[in-house]
């Protein structure tokens, strides 16, 4: 056995099922080695930022991480763009990059980069193997790292994958999960009965169903209002579950709605900062008064906190029914499409136990409002900012949840960075329906120009933004995705209805 396959064997054992990969000359030793250990799935993709993002949209849906395999420094940077999201989103991600043999990175070869320093700024932990005989510990230790919510970076050279080894070696223990801070629980439990307003801001684990259920119990026992972090990495929502609303992106915004709360609660949410430094907005959207606790991600289990908070406020077994979204029946609007129509149809036609992958940017404001009532799903957003992640991550969403529909709510502007991603979509004949919001430009830069006092953008300007002359229907066909256009909600609702009924990939080009 060589150390290729080693960590293709290791990996196995420890619960990699899918390896999302871009290889190169450097990683061909691990491809030989998927053919000698079988177990784990291979997935192409094209870019990668396809692999990446998808390894974030496999573990946001599986609670655990998928292999990326990519080709040395320039392979790794390509694919930084959603490993950064997916930082953000606190998903297990194992990263394996080819390196030069160690008796040739001397030479400074073309493809040569200091891979440690780019694995720095994204991972929790990295490591570069030094001796084959390690391979197998090292891979050991960089998937229970990255169970922690981080990803792991493994940095692997071409001479060490070929060489022989016997495959023992001792790994390291896991660390056991940190325990409740009891004092902290009473103290929160005393500031949410105090007298004052509070929210219970929730993040991670806390917006799954478990969590809002614990949440909802909290807010039946002390009166506290329930806000969702901006960006949540997954969150359920819809019919029977508490109607959360989130942090709004703008920073005024966002202020407004914070404004009135004496006291907050974060539950596996960071407190919020505005996206960018404006002149003469604050860069914390809390003021210096306003009393917090916080449970962060890195601390005990979530869970745990919330279940001993709702027992130390006293609160009821089970939140009472009209704490929780009643189901909603949309009428379907008429007239050009438009982003709230598009919302709408979307909420009103969307399965039980859909995932939507969410990053239409501009044209999905009333998206969360409008979804209180609709059937039970997972919702994935935006979670670092970085634009591409939602096509790629719908990739690793349908991979991880086969047997569930994925609709990428998408805008046209960020899907160009990964539309890569329709080829792997129709490769491995996944289920999922993009929605592309076709205003042919990148509004997003528009409404930040907007806040610089240029209503109307220049000509250089408007050069910047505009993206007339991308047809999605054709470019999506070109990747084997059938596709279709639409300007109406009318024609909108019969062609997503028709793409929900059938197998495989389906684009529709939504023209604004």
């Amino acid at each position: 056995m060589n150390g290729a396959e080693l960590l293709i064997r290791k990996a196995f054992e420890k619960g990699i099922e899918v390896c999302f990969a871009n290889p190169g000359t450097t990683e061909m030793p691990v491809v030989r080695a998927l053919d000698a250990v079988p177990g784990i799935r291979p997935v192409l993709g094209l870019f990668e930022g396809v692999c990446t993002g998808a390894a974030d949209g496999y573990g946001r849906m599986t609670g655990k991480p998928a292999m990326v395999l990519l080709h040395l420094g320039p392979g790794l940077a390509n694919g930084i763009s959603n490993l950064h999201n997916a930082r953000r989103a606190r998903t297990p991600v194992l990263v394996v990059v080819g390196e030069h043999a160690t008796w040739h990175r001397g030479y400074d070869p073309p493809l040569a980069m200091d891979i440690e320093a780019l694995a720095g700024t994204f991972s929790g932990w990295y490591k570069t193997v030094s001796n084959a005989a390690d391979i197998g510990k090292d891979t050991a230790e960089a998937i229970s790292r990255s169970l922690s919510g981080q990803i792991s970076t493994l940095i692997l050279p071409y001479d060490l994958q070929l060489e022989e080894v016997d495959g023992s070696g001792q790994e390291a223990d896991s660390a056991g999960e940190k325990p409740v801070d009891e004092a902290s629980v009473d103290a929160t439990a005393r500031m949410l009965t105090s007298g004052g307003k509070a929210a219970l801001v929730l993040g991670g684990k806390a917006l799954g169903r478990e969590g809002l259920m614990k949440a909802a119990r909290i807010r039946a026992a002390c009166g506290c209002d329930l806000i969702a972090e901006t960006f949540p990495a997954r969150m359920e929502r819809g019919a029977g579950l508490p109607d959360v609303p989130r942090i709004p992106y703008l920073p005024e915004m966002a202020i407004a709605v914070l404004k009135p709360y004496n006291a907050f609660v974060f539950a596996g949410a960071r407190k919020p900062v505005s996206f960018f430094g404006y002149k003469d907005v604050p860069g914390t959207l809390l003021d210096e008064g306003q009393e917090t606790e916080i449970f962060g991600d890195e601390g005990p289990d979530i869970l745990t906190v919330l279940e001993k908070l709702a027992l130390r406020l006293g609160a009821p077994a089970s939140p009472p029914r009209e704490l929780l979204a009643e189901a909603s029946d949309l009428p379907l609007p008429q007239g050009p499409l438009s982003g709230d129509k598009i919302c709408t149809v979307l909420a009103s036609l969307q399965p039980e136990g859909s995932i939507i992958v969410e990053e239409a940017i501009t044209n999905s404001l009333f998206y969360h409002p409008l979804s209180a009532g609709a059937k039970p799903f997972s919702l994935l957003t935006l979670t670092g900012g970085s634009l591409g992640q939602g096509p790629a991550c719908a990739v690793g969403a349908a991979i991880a949840c086969p047997d569930r529909q994925v609709i990428n709510f998408q805008a046209d502007g960020a899907a160009l960075y990964t539309l890569q991603s329709l080829w792997t979509q129709a490769k491995e004949g996944l289920n999922i329906v993009t929605l592309i919001c076709s205003n042919r430009s990148y509004d997003i830069l528009k409404l930040e120009l907007n806040r610089l006092g240029a209503s109307q953008p220049g000509p250089a300007a408007s050069r910047l933004m505009d993206l007339s002359t991308v047809s999605w229907v054709r470019t999506a066909e070109g990747m084997g995705v059938p596709s279709a256009a639409v300007r109406t909600p009318e024609e909108l609702a019969r062609e997503l209805s028709a793409a929900l009924q059938q197998k495989g990939p389906k684009l529709i080009e939504m023209i604004l």
